[in-house]
């Protein structure tokens, strides 16, 4: 049951904010907006646009929370890709305008966008990936640890610490494989 936790949580955060509490949007806000501009800006690069993305994507939430289908994942998942997709609109509009008063080419605007989408696609893997593997990810590359000392760091074995690298490593490993496009889950290829 501790497995539905989560789930249950976003249920209900949904609920919430069908009937329109601004305290459910608060709180969604607090569990996710760090989330939201760290994908932003790892597309963008740039800190007023990542600004920019993360209101938007809580404005598309708080006006249409029956977007989201639990039945079609995760809340954070969902958040996660609509932040990827308002990051890549912002990114081909940005470079489109760059296009036009020569500043770059199509094939530099075509180079940048294929980049921040496998970046965009790493960063929704890891925000989907189940928080053991998360965690184990974050530990080893991140803070520099080796897979004993992530081991110590998460209370588990050795063993099961080189499995959730090991899997973590081969999720990422798809982020370069598959285009982000095909990679949403079903009924989440709407943009904002």
């Amino acid at each position: 049951m501790a497995k539905d936790t989560p789930l249950r949580w976003d249920r209900k955060m949904q609920q919430r904010l069908a009937r329109g509490e601004a305290a459910a949007l608060g709180e969604l806000y607090d569990k996710f907006a760090s989330l939201v501009h760290m994908l932003a800006h790892r597309v963008l690069n740039d800190e007023g646009a990542a600004d920019l993305v993360t209101r938007e994507v809580f404005g598309y939430i708080w006006e249409n929370p029956d977007a989201y289908d639990p039945k079609q994942g995760s809340l954070r998942s969902w958040v996660a890709k609509l932040t990827n997709s308002q990051a890549l609109h912002r990114l081909r509009l940005a470079e489109a305008a760059a296009i036009a008063t020569g500043e770059s080419s199509a094939d530099e605007l075509e180079q940048k966008v294929r980049r921040a989408a496998a970046a965009a696609r790493a960063d929704y893997i890891v925000s989907s990936m189940p928080a053991p593997l998360r965690a184990a990810l974050e530990l080893a590359y991140f803070q520099r640890r080796d897979y004993r000392q992530t081991a110590a760091d998460l209370g588990v074995t050795e063993d099961e610490a080189r499995r959730r690298l090991r899997l973590g490593l081969q999720l990422l490993s798809s982020a370069h494989t598959r285009p982000l496009e095909g990679s949403s889950p079903p009924g989440y290829g709407r943009s904002l």
